[in-house]
């Protein structure tokens, strides 16, 4: 029974951490944009 805790706890942790990666990459994305958008106007 301990492991299955401990194996949910990691997988959450994993998710969790993913999730906030996949959201800083989409607003590093989305400034790179606006930031060259801003060079053609």
């Amino acid at each position: 029974m301990r492991h299955y805790i401990l194996l949910a706890t990691l997988s959450l942790a994993t998710l969790l951490s993913a999730c906030a990666t996949v959201d800083g990459v989409g607003r590093d994305i989305s400034g790179g944009a606006n930031r060259v958008s801003n060079w053609f106007n």
